[in-house]
């Protein structure tokens, strides 16, 4: 896997960032990437407890079972963000 550098100004508040299939792959990567450079993170798999196994424990991690097929599940999955408050700078979706 190849990395690259980019500088960002960046304000005293992480980001937030809504990545589904986290529990595996590419979305996996990704998170694991927000999370260490401080962001958090809702990271959504079919199974809230693959994603858990794979990242591990965080406070800035919040995972959620979510089967992006399901429209009903999406939206319940989009209002329990809402609920916990968390603002979205970055979306990504892998598969």
């Amino acid at each position: 896997m190849t990395s690259t550098t980019a500088t960002t100004t960046r304000s005293s508040f992480s980001r937030v960032w809504m990545i589904t299939g986290a529990s595996r792959g590419i979305g996996a990567r990704i998170a694991e990437a927000a999370l260490a450079q401080g962001d958090a993170v809702v990271a959504t798999s079919r199974s809230a407890a693959s994603v858990e196994q794979r990242l591990g424990a965080h406070d800035a991690l919040l995972p959620l079972a979510l089967d992006v097929t399901d429209e009903a599940q999406a939206q319940a999955a989009v209002q329990r963000v809402v609920r916990a408050q968390a603002l979205f700078d970055r979306c990504s979706t892998a598969r």
